[in-house]
């Protein structure tokens, strides 16, 4: 598939947009746009693509996308047929995380919403939503202006508290790598993506950190929450992933060019992280 920018700017004395989308099916559009985009897809089912997770939706869902996260809701083969009387149904907001100014989401007030627009850059499902959330969303269509910006706060203040989230995309496969901060470590994350589809071993990275690689090891742990190398295996994922949706490449040289030097390795870490054998993976891209 390949990827299409998506411009929204055009907004008429409207700082975000709010949309309720009733077609015979959702655009097969595979794409990205500069926006954050909250969805309520109230009726409709098929295959949702966000990043590099590939899964089925229905309806009664609540997504929120990040800025130039890539996505596409395919809607069922049925949904296509000349006689088909089925449709697709959603109510969606896009808006700029500095549509009111660059700072504004820094503020203290606004730290769980800030929060939520950052995990936001992997895509989240909301699961087990209450209803009188999704009914906010829908009612957002109708309200004027300076409500509809009010009941946005509330809406995302309410999603940032909800307890069950579901991150979508790998971190491996977000198109931009961005350093964490405050651990002193930017200088070794920084080598890290820039090698990370080169032979590449603990000591080197540890020496990068000016750490020995047992020390290292240990506080790569504690701050990731995973080790060194489930890291880096996801990272190498998480990038074939990309390369595999771009379909430039065979299987085989896309192995390589992730990291990998043996074929075997590749499609056994590629199922452990995904669930799918990467051809697998890249027959659902194609039959998008």
């Amino acid at each position: 598939m390949k990827l299409q920018f998506v411009d929204r700017s055009s907004l008429k004395d409207n700082s975000f947009s709010v949309k309720h989308n009733h077609y015979p099916y959702f655009l097969r559009l595979w794409h990205y746009h500069p926006e954050l985009e909250l969805v309520y897809i109230s009726k409709s089912e098929g295959t949702r693509f966000i990043g590099d997770s590939i899964e089925r939706f229905r309806g009664d869902e609540v997504f929120l996308l990040g800025a130039n996260l890539p996505h596409m809701w395919l809607n069922d083969e049925r949904y296509f047929g000349e006689t088909s009387d089925l449709f697709a149904e959603a109510y969606s907001i896009h808006f700029r995380q500095d549509f009111l100014g660059g700072e504004f989401f820094n503020a203290p007030e606004l730290k769980q919403i800030n929060d939520l627009v950052l995990l936001s850059q992997q895509g989240i499902k909301f699961d087990d939503l209450d209803i009188a959330i999704k009914q906010d969303i829908m009612d957002l269509v109708d309200k004027r202006p300076f409500e509809k910006l009010i009941s946005l706060f509330a809406i995302l203040h309410a999603l940032s508290k909800h307890p069950k989230k579901t991150l979508l995309a790998s971190k491996g496969y977000l198109n931009t790598f961005k350093g964490q901060q405050g651990h002193g470590m930017d200088k070794t994350y920084e080598f890290i993506f820039k090698n990370f589809n080169k032979s590449i071993t603990l000591n080197e990275v540890a020496e990068v950190a000016s750490m020995n690689p047992s020390a290292f090891s240990r506080f790569f742990k504690k701050v990731n929450r995973k080790t060194f190398k489930e890291y880096l295996n996801e990272l190498r994922v998480g990038y074939a992933c990309k390369l595999i949706s771009e379909d430039r490449h065979n299987i085989t040289r896309i192995c390589f060019e992730s990291g990998y030097n043996n074929i075997s390795n590749f499609n056994r870490q590629f199922k452990r992280i995904t669930g799918k054998s990467p051809s697998q993976y890249r027959k659902q891209y194609l039959q998008a």
